[in-house]
């Protein structure tokens, strides 16, 4: 149970007019492991607010704490959730108007065996997806579940044409390949790094086209080629050297995510690699949408 000196232990009104729990919002750990295709839920205890029903494990976030933070620490709390057992993939915002809550959609990285540990929890469990509708759900989880559940089956995945991005800006590809390269996936791990992520609509997937998606935590990969070749991979950016043509390993590591349960995007502006990738399943952005998110204009 959370700390009842913490100020965010505390009900608010909402502009809705509704009562909720956490003076600085709520967040919530939608944890899905795929080896056993099934999410953890909490059986709340009969004291509890809607008492009796199953839900994720979650709780009122601290002032000040970013909305991940809060979703692992209360999980953590009442459920046992180890350290870097999960990794985000997706945020989801719920917003009453001066009350919001944030459910962190993330796949199992480590399998572990949920624990009791606080007095919240009638039972925990992996319930299998079709099982879950079976049990008493809490009102909130209830009418976000519909919204959420395909979300667990379209895992983000980023495939970036560094070459194509690269000669996207000026100074860049022409005077140090292998050294503009090296840049760019140095500002790709700072895109996927754990609190920031990027837009969920930067994807524009069909999965992704949920009301309130938040942010998107996606599998980054580059591929280089020619003199960019023999780059190291970065913390949280697979590098990938093309033998040959790069338009020719980028098609075939899309391909490759998308059968393989991914929800894929390749970032370029060539006009024919966009219509081989929306061949294996993949979405396009181009290169000056990626270069956007980057905090400032950069040289890369």
């Amino acid at each position: 149970m959370s700390d009842l000196r913490n100020p965010g232990d505390a009900w608010v009104t909402a502009a809705d007019g509704g009562r909720y729990w956490g003076r600085f919002g709520a967040a919530g750990l939608l944890a899905h492991d795929r080896s056993l295709d099934a999410i953890l839920l909490q059986h709340r205890v009969t004291w509890s607010d809607h008492g009796d029903t199953w839900g994720i494990p979650g709780g009122a976030r601290h002032e000040g704490e970013a909305a991940i933070a809060g979703a692992i620490r209360e999980s953590q709390e009442e459920a046992g959730v180890p350290d870097d057992a999960v990794t985000p993939r997706y945020t989801h915002v719920l917003d009453r108007g001066g009350w919001t809550y944030t459910t962190l959609i993330a796949d199992v990285a480590t399998p572990f065996e949920p624990r009791i540990t606080d007095p919240e929890s009638h039972a925990l469990a992996w319930v299998p997806l079709d099982e879950v509708e079976r049990l008493p759900l809490h009102p909130a989880f209830a009418a976000s579940w519909q919204l959420l559940r395909p979300l667990l089956s379209a895992r983000p995945a980023v495939v970036v044409d560094a070459a194509n991005v690269i000669g996207a800006v000026p100074n860049g590809w022409w005077r140090d390949r292998r050294g503009a390269a090296e840049r760019l996936r140095d500002r790709l791990g700072a895109l996927a790094i754990e609190e920031g992520g990027i837009r969920a609509g930067f994807l524009d997937l069909p999965e992704t086209r949920v009301a309130g998606l938040d942010r998107a935590y996606p599998e980054w990969t580059m591929v280089v080629e020619g003199a960019a070749n023999g780059i190291a991979s970065g913390p949280r950016v697979r590098v990938v050297d093309a033998p040959s043509l790069g338009d020719d390993t980028i098609v075939a590591e899309a391909a490759a995510f998308a059968a393989s349960d991914h929800a894929v995007t390749v970032v370029t502006s060539d006009a024919e690699l966009k219509v081989r990738a929306h061949a294996v399943g993949a979405t396009t952005r181009g290169a000056k949408k990626l270069l956007k998110l980057f905090p400032e204009d950069p040289a890369v």
